[in-house]
């Protein structure tokens, strides 16, 4: 099965433009950059996808043991930029897909002109014996995993509006909440697992390409602090503090994210 099946990939925009590759976060699909891409389509090429498990992908394509960790996904990434030949690429990604950019970004840095991270996070659990802060200890974190497993749509209806974290704006907590019930139970169950017990802080000393990092204000899920770390240990990043509020700027401020790549690009 090829990459575009796999993961519903859709090109659009300037065919000879520069490639932006947008990567989705946990629970959502491609369809959350739609308020993002059409700033970039007079003057880039647009590819998206959706991670196995989500929106449009190909479910049979599954593998416990290829995506029991982030490489996994990251492979996916590769095979897509290989299978549609794309050089120069600026990848984009959102929440746990911002360190699938990162590993692909490190496994084949000639393949990249730049990663942006929305929201990114190394390692979402604190670590008593280095002091790093990642915004959940050990416990908050097998809570969430165990009511996601027991009751997942109600898992998705009761954090959707945490994550979003824009209690004026309801219409936003449904359509996240609206997202996550789209997504394929089981494998959202594992993705969870995968993604809040990673562990990629040694990944960012390793990136050989420029990145930015774009943080909101009251992120529950990558505080700032978290932000803050990442660029500090990535080489050749730069960091942006969004007046945004939230995990989710590509809904809820979507031009002041879009203002903010095009002032790094």
């Amino acid at each position: 099965m090829g990459s575009t099946q796999r993961n519903a990939v859709t090109i659009s925009g300037r065919e000879s433009g520069q490639p932006m590759l947008f990567a989705h976060g946990y629970g959502c699909d491609q369809h959350m950059w739609r308020l993002v891409t059409p700033a970039f389509a007079d003057t880039h090429r647009l590819v998206l996808f959706d991670h196995v498990g989500n929106g449009r992908s190909d479910l049979s394509a599954y593998d416990d043991a290829k995506y029991s960790s982030l490489d996994g996904y990251a492979t996916d990434v590769l095979e897509i930029v290989h299978e549609h030949d794309l050089r120069d690429v600026l990848f984009v990604g959102h929440s746990v897909s911002a360190m699938i950019g990162v590993l692909a970004a490190v496994r084949e840095p000639e393949r990249f002109a730049g990663v942006v991270m929305v929201g990114p996070s190394p390692r979402y659990l604190d670590e008593e014996s280095t002091g790093y802060v990642g915004g959940f200890g050990r416990a908050d974190i097998e809570q969430m995993l165990e009511s996601l497993d027991s009751n997942y749509l109600g898992w998705s209806s009761a954090m959707a509006p945490v994550i979003m974290g824009n209690p004026d704006r309801p219409e936003l907590s449904q359509e996240l909440t609206n997202s996550f019930c789209r997504t394929d139970p089981e494998i959202a169950g594992k993705f969870a697992r995968v993604t809040f017990l990673s562990d990629n802080r040694e990944d960012l000393p390793r990136m050989r390409v420029p990145s930015l990092v774009l943080q909101c204000a009251d992120d529950v899920i990558a505080p700032a602090v978290v932000g803050e770390y990442v660029h500090k240990h990535t080489p050749q990043s730069t960091f942006a503090a969004l007046n945004a509020t939230g995990h989710c700027p590509n809904l809820s401020a979507p031009e002041e994210t879009v203002d903010a790549i095009r002032s790094w690009l």
